[in-house]
């Protein structure tokens, strides 16, 4: 059966089609369209595939490393920036292993089109030493998903998949399967020793996977995913991974005339990169991302060929690969390119028309006016963009629930007054931690959380902590009397600025929650209820 899909859409039917028992993922993209097409699939609702989103990138995994304890096939869907939460359950999880298969889905972005960097995911593979996969093309993609979970139950490892933004999000025809497996069953095959990270236990298991290495390179020089093809021209040879290998046959549609290794599962295959080094007189390394593959074939390389990529300057050392630099590279004539048009004005991002957060910086700048020293620590979400105009009402913005804990870092410096806002979903993903310190210490801050009831950046998924925030916040230890719910509209102006104003002059911790829901995701629910009838 044929199927037209996104690359991300090819995984989660791959998922799906190997027998996934449960997806666990918090939206980001470029990974986000994964866990809705699992929402969505009849055969998932059908078997009862658990797919409601996790509170945060680390809940995800553990969960998902819990199912897989108990025999299971499970999936962790994020973007990149989101292994950086998860480190400590991902790199502990090739020490525990797995029972049931265990495949950790990363969307890498380079050029930063959603993100705060460009980190590239497999050096986090290469350090926890588990097996990494990159598909080269929507077909691989979908099929690496069942020999992924095959691999994880043969060698107990998870197996991390790393895709980028333009494998995750184009289209091509994927040839799907007729039969899907069948779920794994309940087994309690693990040995329950590998799942106590007690010192004694881990230097067992530490011995294990360090011996695994051998092993796994080995499959990658044996595996169907990574070819040497040879040609008779042997003055320069290409190395090429993932995306990269489609671009380059792009340049060369009626084959290259250079011998190619194209690698799509690591660890590197080293005796076929010695294999290239050998025999050409240079070797190009083309791959999307950071210089990976690169870095280490100099490392393994035992003859005089040269090494050319990113790092030496033939490849852009930042932001996305693509087909034309890749020509310029080969010495190929690039395609006529286009200059931009000048009739058309570029348009800057800005918020929603008839959106909260504009209501909330608008009394936030007029209350500040007051306070010409202030500092406003922003946070991950579509609030971010009250830094640019006309609002420019943000000092930072790091990473997600850094607002409150720079907040308070500040008012620990002497800073006054040291506000920060935060969203609804990203308060729950890692601000709760945050508020209890400043609780604990009674930091002199005041908080913000913008409640739009979704997490609106990713497409109005459901919010974690929606309807409970003031439970949250009593629960945390904050003043019940200097925890405030507005609803920003501009007709309340004059009390959200004076509740503001009042905390901020209150020198202690203190809460103020917007409310007010997101205006796509409002219009999307009263589409649904004039569908229905109501």
């Amino acid at each position: 059966m044929k199927r037209l899909l996104l690359g991300d859409e090819a995984i989660a039917q791959g998922a799906l089609d190997a027998g996934l028992s449960g997806v666990y993922a918090y939206p980001g993209t470029p990974s986000t369209e994964i866990t809705e097409y699992i929402q969505d699939s009849p055969l998932a609702k059908e078997r009862g595939v658990h797919s409601r989103w996790s509170t945060n990138e680390k809940t995800a995994m553990e969960a998902a490393l819990g199912m897989s304890y108990m025999g299971k096939r499970a999936l962790v869907c994020m973007k990149h920036v989101g292994l950086n939460v998860c480190a400590d359950p991902f790199v502990n999880s090739a020490m525990t292993g797995t029972n049931g298969g265990l495949v950790v889905l990363v969307a890498d972005d380079p050029s930063m089109h959603s993100s705060q960097d460009e980190q590239d995911s497999r050096f986090y593979g290469k350090f926890a030493m588990i097996p990494t996969l990159e598909p080269s093309s929507q077909q691989e993609a979908y099929d690496m998903m069942d020999e992924a979970y095959e691999l994880s139950e043969k060698m107990h490892l998870p197996v991390l998949m790393r895709v980028t933004t333009r494998m995750a999000h184009s289209r091509a025809v994927v040839e799907v399967k007729d039969l899907p497996r069948e779920q794994n069953a309940l087994n309690y095959d693990a040995q329950a020793s590998n799942w106590v990270l007690l010192p004694a236990f881990a230097r067992k298991r530490n011995v294990v996977v360090t011996g695994q290495q051998s092993v796994l390179e080995q499959m990658a020089v044996e595996s169907k995913y990574n070819k040497y093809i040879d040609a008779d021209d042997h003055k320069m040879g290409i190395i090429a991974s993932g995306i990269a290998y489609n671009y380059l046959m792009e340049c060369y549609p009626q084959g290259c005339p250079f011998p190619v290794l194209k690698i799509s599962q690591y660890p590197i295959p080293k005796q076929l990169i010695r294999r290239m080094t050998d025999d050409c007189e240079f070797v190009l390394i083309a791959e999307e991302g950071q210089p990976f593959i690169e870095d280490q074939v100099r490392g393994v390389m035992p003859g005089n060929a040269v090494i050319k990529g990113r790092l030496t300057g033939e490849l852009p050392r930042t932001g996305e690969l693509n087909p034309d630099c890749l020509k310029r590279a080969l010495g190929i004539e690039s395609s006529e390119s286009y200059a931009p048009c000048e009739d058309v004005t570029p348009r800057p991002p800005a918020l929603c028309q008839g959106c909260g957060h504009r209501d909330v910086y608008t009394a936030l700048n007029e209350v500040l006016k007051e306070y010409p020293n202030a500092r406003v620590f922003g946070d991950i979400g579509c609030y971010t963009l009250g830094f640019l105009p006309p609002y420019k009402a943000i000092h930072s913005c790091v990473d997600m629930g850094a607002s409150i804990t720079m907040a308070k870092g500040a008012s620990d410096a002497g800073q006054w007054p040291a506000v920060a806002i935060i969203g609804d979903s990203t308060f729950t993903h890692s601000g709760m931690t945050g508020l209890l310190d400043a609780i604990n210490e009674n930091a002199d801050i005041t908080v913000i959380i913008s409640d739009n009831l979704t997490t609106a950046m990713t497409g109005g998924q459901d919010s974690a902590g929606t309807n409970k925030f003031e439970a949250i916040c009593k629960g945390l230890g904050l003043s019940e009397e200097h925890l405030k719910v507005v609803n920003p509209i501009p007709k309340n102006m004059p009390e959200i600025t004076q509740a503001i104003r009042d905390e901020i002059n209150y020198h202690g911790v203190s809460v103020i929650i917007p409310r007010r829901e997101c205006m796509q995701t409002l219009q999307r629910h009263l589409k649904q209820k004039k569908a229905a009838g109501k």
